[in-house]
């Protein structure tokens, strides 16, 4: 009897080797070797993955979370103003287990000095399956991209990946659209904080840990949002931050250093900001981590002679309104 559990025991064991030697095969053949869209990224992540057509380690600040960080945070007006490079790792609605997925993706290829995570995503809830999912999906990228067999190619049996592709926005979404917002209820004060859901404080540690392997100061930023943001996430924040010696940047705090104008600077009554909005947010924090990190002003290096093309780009666009 002790024989034939052991035996199993034994088969069970290979089994799961064999299986696993196969999908890190499968997961090493099917992962894009480019991150065009042609090559299996999804139009987010293709935006979001455009910090890996970045020359390694050359990004300063890594930004990820969900539209309220692509929405109010414009990388070519921080390079403008104070020469300093940044990307935008944002996609809508991103759920916490995706900001570290694409933390870590980053950190593959850069060495940023500061990363921000905008807080809103924190209060964003899923289900524990979805988030076992995204592990596993780390772990074995075949998960993720299994449609590929459709659109595989002889590039895909050699040869390591090659990103080519990068943002000249840098993940900032341009928007010039206005509706105003109510403000009647936004930031009333109070001593509640409402709840971090455990499993994004299980996300927020594997964050915290990854940025202290790779040497990065992590930051959390609130932008202001009428309709995202109030005193009490404020309070579990900020709470948060003091435990874990976090600095905490809350914009919706702050009517003197950002002064948002709720009937011109928000593009959906609130939700989120405009470029109008985006200008004021990003003129505070291109200041802030200037003076806090000494971050390098690169725009006289030739290395980065590319972001001075991205920037007329960036000027070009403002310009066409």
């Amino acid at each position: 009897m002790k024989t034939r559990i052991l035996f199993s025991v034994i088969k069970g064991t290979c089994f799961l080797f064999l299986l696993g030697v196969l999908l890190l095969a499968a997961s090493w053949l099917f992962m894009p070797k480019n991150n065009h869209k042609s090559f299996g990224f999804t139009d987010e992540e293709m935006l979001a993955g455009g910090v890996l057509g970045e020359r390694d380690n050359s990004i300063d600040v890594l930004v990820v979370g969900d539209s309220e960080a692509y929405s109010s945070i414009s990388p070519m007006q921080l390079w403008e103003q104070h020469g300093f490079t940044s990307y935008l790792c944002s996609t809508s609605a991103q759920p916490l287990y995706d900001s570290y997925r694409y933390l870590r993706q980053a950190f593959e290829h850069q060495s940023p000095r500061v990363v921000i995570l905008e807080t809103n995503a924190i209060f964003r809830t899923y289900k524990l399956n979805d988030y076992l999912l995204s592990r596993a999906k780390v772990l074995f990228s075949v998960l993720r991209y299994h449609d590929r067999w459709k659109t595989l190619s002889v590039n895909d049996f050699g040869g390591e990946a090659r990103y080519t592709w990068t943002d000249d926005l840098k993940g900032f979404r341009y928007n010039t659209k206005v509706v105003p917002a109510d403000t009647r209820k936004y930031m009333l004060p109070t001593d509640a904080e409402q709840e971090i859901p455990l499993l994004n404080r299980a996300c927020l540690a594997e964050m915290m840990a990854l940025c202290e392997e790779n040497g990065a100061q992590l930051i959390l930023v609130s932008t202001p949002s009428t309709l995202n943001w109030n005193y009490a996430r404020h309070n579990s924040i900020a709470a948060f931050a003091a435990e874990h010696g976090l600095t905490y940047l809350d914009m919706n705090t702050m009517p003197d250093e950002v002064p948002v104008n709720w009937e011109t600077d928000t593009r959906d009554k609130g939700d989120h900001l405009n470029y109008s909005g985006a200008v004021k947010v990003t003129r505070y924090l291109g200041q802030y981590l200037t003076q806090r990190f000494e971050l390098p002003d690169k725009r006289g290096s030739a290395d980065f002679s590319s972001w001075n093309d991205a920037l007329q780009h960036y000027r070009n666009t403002i310009a066409a309104g």
